[in-house]
């Protein structure tokens, strides 16, 4: 796809962001589209959005699942950029978020990693050295919202529109200590969360649920983050949210989601819609 119709289909997605409308033909269905140009678009409204005073935090990643691999023809995970007036912070484990102009919102909950430094992966991915790389992890709620009519849609228009990246709440930080992370790396594989909205209990799910393990979910995205753009690595100071550990559930205004974690020393995290 030129050049120039890069840049137009990334002004149509970000306006369709700014004004909450709907994209009714996806960028998938359209000539000339592909991965690759989505990633090109996603640079494309990097580069937009901080020219107008966000700046990029971290990544989000999407299909943390490798059956889904499977059935969509895709190699690995992908991802998208999160920016400062997206990414939040709990106070003492609740929170309390207003969407502006919300579509169609889910929420899922995702372990949260604060690098400590630069990630260089290098051979088959490894939690235990993956961690080393960690400054901290939390659980945090993100919320993700849909352009596209009744959630359909390719990976390849996940990763240009977003990845449908709407919000991220993050809950208190467990600091990762080299002591601490040969216990982690199987803790990460075990533990479990419960999901209740407005008291009512909706799904348990497992740190399974990505890529067996939500460190080495950090690794699949460091290592294809690499391969695409070698000169943009992961980095010091970065957020990544890495993956969902349920199944995404429909939310709106007036719901107060709380998310349980067993097998990790993380206190349960409450968010607030409004």
């Amino acid at each position: 796809m030129p050049l120039n119709e890069i840049e137009s289909l990334a002004r149509e997605l970000l306006s369709a962001y700014e004004t909450a409308q709907m994209v009714n033909v996806p960028p998938s269905e359209r000539p000339g589209f592909d991965l690759d140009t989505a990633y090109q678009v996603e640079a494309t409204l990097k580069k937009f959005r901080e020219a107008a005073g966000s700046r990029a935090v971290g990544l989000k990643v999407g299909y943390a699942n490798k059956a889904m691999w499977r059935i969509l023809k895709l190699e690995t995970l992908v991802w998208a950029h999160m920016y400062d007036d997206t990414v939040h912070y709990s106070d003492r484990n609740s929170a309390t978020l207003s969407i502006a102009h919300p579509r169609s919102l889910k929420i899922e909950p995702e372990i949260v990693f604060g690098l400590r430094q630069p990630m260089i992966v290098e051979g088959a991915p490894d939690a235990a050295a993956t961690l080393g790389s960690v400054e901290w992890l939390a659980i945090g709620f993100e919320i993700i919202d849909c352009p596209f009519p009744e959630w359909k849609f390719q990976p390849s228009d996940f990763v240009a529109s977003f990845g449908l990246h709407a919000a991220l709440v993050i809950g208190e930080k467990m600091p990762v200590r080299p002591e601490s992370i040969e216990p982690l790396v199987d803790e990460l594989s075990r533990f479990k969360v419960r999901m209740s909205r407005n008291g009512d209990f909706v799904e348990e799910g497992s740190g399974r649920n990505a890529l067996k393990n939500p460190a080495l979910c950090l690794a699949e995205l460091s290592a294809t983050v690499a391969r695409r753009f070698p000169d943009q690595p992961l980095s010091s100071g970065e957020i990544i949210s890495s993956g969902t550990l349920t199944a995404g559930h429909a939310t709106g205004k007036g719901d107060e989601w709380t998310v349980k974690v067993e097998g990790l020393p993380l206190a349960p995290l409450t968010l607030h819609l409004t």
